[in-house]
C-alpha cells in the first residue's frame, strides 16, 4: 500500500486541462482538503464571457447531482432545459423522420427529468466562479511543456518556465492529451468519416422538453431542447465530404438542406447561433493510468456524440477518481501510488470500453440505408418500445443511475 513518503510537494495534484472535467475534479478534491492546481491552456475569459452560440451539453441526471453536490446547480438550474422525453426515430435521408419511433418518458423512472440541456458558456462560467471561491490555484493561458516522474512525486514545467511538483498529475486535456503522450500512453480507435454540424435554432412551437434523435443513413441528427422552450441545439452528423459542402453554404441554403431532415413539427425554424463543425472519431487510451498520472474525460476516451454521453462519461471519471483519491488521502496514503491508481482504472475502464463500443455499434448500425439492417433495427426498436422493463433499463443507463457501484457524487452524496 502506498503511504506518504518524506518528500514535500507543491500540490497534492496538478490537473492539466481547464475545460469542464478538470475543474469538476478540482472542486471535489479541494473540498476534501487536497491542494490542487488547474492549468488551462486558454485565457480565463475565452468562454465565460461569450454570448449565446447554441453549444450545449446534455447532462444526465447523475451528472446534475454531481454538479449539485459541488455547489454549482443553484446557478445553473434557471438556465437549464429539462429533458422530459426522448423520441428516437429511424429516419430516411431527405424524407425527414419516419412515423415509427421509440419513446422514453421521464415519468417511468420516477426520478425527475432524465437530464438537462445546459449551454457550455453557463457551465464554464459557473466553474470559473466556483474555482475562484474555493481558492484553487488556477493558471490560465499556460501549457505544459515537460513532465517527469520522480521518487514519490511528479514534476511539470509550464510554457512560462515555471516548475511545480505534485503527488499526481491528472490529464484532463482532451483527445490529443499531452499528459497521456508524455507518459507513454498510446491510444486505439478510428475515424468515422463523419463530421458534426452544430448550431442552435429558433422554432415557432414550444419543444415541451422533448429531445429527438433521427437516425439518417449518413449520420444521426439530434434535436436537443434548450431552456425557454423555443430554442434547440442540433448536432447534425453527415459524411465529412458532405458536411464540408453544407458548411460552406450561406445561412439560407444551410437551412434549405436542413429543413427536410428536421421536419416541420416545431413550425418554422431559423438559425439562432453560430455554426460549428467537429470531425468525429473514436479514441480510447490503452491505459487510464501511468506512474503518477491518471486520465479523465476525453483524455481517456473520446466517443461519438450519438448518445450525448461525452461529458457524462467524463463526470463519471471525475466521481470515481475523486472517491478513490479522497479515501486514500483521509487514510494518510500517497494518492499517486500505483495501487491507488489501479483502483480507479479497475472502476472505470470496463464501463468506459463497453460504452464506447456500444455507441460505436449503434452508429454503425444506423448510419446506413441497408434494407436488411433497417428491418432488423426497426424490429429491435419496436421490442424495446413495447417493453417497460427494457425502456427503464435504457433510461437508467442513459441517466447514469444504473449499475451496482455508482460513485457517491453521482448519487448526490458527498465523498
Amino acid at each position: 500500500m502506498g503511504h506518504i513518503g518524506a518528500m514535500k510537494t507543491d500540490f497534492d495534484t496538478v490537473i492539466v486541462g481547464g475545460g469542464l472535467n478538470g475543474p469538476a475534479l478540482a472542486l471535489a478534491l479541494a473540498g476534501a482538503g487536497l491542494r490542487v492546481a488547474v492549468i488551462d491552456a486558454r485565457p480565463q475569459i475565452a468562454r465565460s464571457e461569450l454570448g449565446f452560440d447554441g453549444r450545449a451539453y446534455a447532462l444526465a441526471a447523475a451528472s446534475q447531482r454531481l454538479l449539485s453536490v459541488l455547489g454549482l446547480w443553484s446557478d445553473l438550474a434557471p438556465v437549464a432545459g429539462p429533458m422530459l422525453q426522448i423520441k428516437t426515430t429511424d429516419g430516411a435521408a431527405h424524407r425527414g423522420p419516419a412515423p415509427f419511433f421509440m419513446q422514453f418518458d421521464h415519468a417511468e423512472l420516477g426520478q425527475g427529468p432524465m437530464g438537462y440541456m445546459v449551454e457550455d458558456r453557463h457551465i464554464y462560467a459557473a466553474f470559473q466562479s466556483a474555482l475562484q471561491a474555493a481558492k484553487i490555484t488556477l493558471l490560465p493561458g499556460q501549457t505544459v511543456v515537460a513532465q517527469q516522474v520522480q521518487s514519490g512525486a511528479a514534476s511539470i514545467t509550464l510554457s512560462n518556465g515555471q516548475s511545480m511538483t505534485a503527488r499526481l498529475i491528472i490529464g484532463a486535456d482532451g483527445r490529443s492529451s499531452g499528459v497521456a503522450r508524455r507518459a507513454g500512453i498510446t491510444r486505439w480507435g478510428w475515424d468515422y468519416g463523419q463530421t458534426a454540424l452544430v448550431t442552435a435554432l429558433h422554432h415557432q412551437s414550444h419543444h415541451n422538453g422533448i429531445a429527438h434523435q433521427y437516425f439518417m443513413p449518413d449520420g444521426p441528427l439530434a434535436i436537443l431542447p434548450l431552456a425557454g422552450g423555443h430554442h434547440s441545439s442540433i448536432v447534425w452528423s453527415e459524411t465529412s465530404a458532405r458536411a464540408a459542402q453544407i458548411n460552406a453554404l450561406s445561412d439560407a441554403d444551410y437551412l434549405t438542406v436542413l429543413r427536410p431532415r428536421f421536419g416541420d413539427f416545431l413550425g418554422g425554424i431559423a438559425l439562432a447561433g453560430a455554426r460549428f463543425t467537429y470531425p468525429l472519431n473514436l479514441t480510447v487510451a490503452k491505459s487510464f493510468i501511468a506512474p503518477r498520472v491518471a486520465l479523465i474525460g476525453d483524455a481517456a476516451h473520446g466517443v461519438h456524440p450519438i448518445a450525448g454521453q461525452g461529458l457524462n462519461l467524463g463526470l463519471r471519471d471525475v466521481a470515481a477518481l475523486a472517491e478513490v483519491l479522497i479515501s486514500a488521502h483521509r487514510l494518510g496514503m500517497d494518492i499517486g501510488a500505483q495501487d491507488i491508481l489501479d483502483r480507479y482504472q479497475q472502476w472505470r475502464r470496463f464501463d468506459t470500453t463497453v460504452m464506447a463500443l456500444g455507441i460505436d455499434g449503434v452508429n454503425r448500425l444506423f448510419s446506413n440505408d441497408n434494407p436488411v439492417l433497417r428491418g432488423l433495427r426497426d424490429l429491435g426498436m419496436g421490442a424495446v418500445n413495447a417493453s417497460p422493463f427494457l425502456r427503464r433499463a435504457f433510461m437508467g443507463q442513459a441517466a447514469g443511475v444504473a449499475g451496482e457501484w455508482v460513485p457517491k457524487l453521482l448519487r448526490g452524496e458527498r465523498v
